[in-house]
């Protein structure tokens, strides 16, 4: 069966906006890189071209992460989770990281401990 065949509307639930949430993790330490959208055709690009493809909601368009940055994300796995509402994309991490900001992982801040900073 080739990735064209397989059935992902009825695999993976989308929500009324048609999107379903993607976590990104390093396949090589687990670490949890980022969390962005998928749609139908960002999820059939990425199985297809074996790389990242999200949804922009502010944007409204498709966008392959890297294409700015160089910070590729090629697919090892995708696995959606027992109810078919949210994927797991483990990938090999290329560039300076996931994140937009400079950092490896969108997960660098610890809420807990910067709330105590505020208080």
């Amino acid at each position: 069966m080739t990735h064209d065949e397989i059935d992902l509307e009825r695999l993976v639930k989308f929500n009324s906006d048609g999107l379903v949430p993607a976590i990104v993790q390093d396949s090589t330490n687990n670490e949890v890189l980022m969390m962005a959208w998928m749609n139908l055709e960002s999820l059939r690009l990425t199985l297809s071209s074996g790389r990242t493809w999200f949804y922009s909601r502010s944007r409204q368009e498709l966008w392959a992460k890297g294409d700015t940055s160089g910070a590729i994300q090629e697919v090892m796995s995708l696995l959606y989770d027992c109810d078919g509402d949210t994927l797991l994309i483990k990938v090999i991490q290329r560039g300076s990281g996931a994140c937009h900001t400079g950092n490896y992982s969108c997960f660098y801040r610890d809420l807990i401990a910067d709330s105590k900073m505020a208080s």
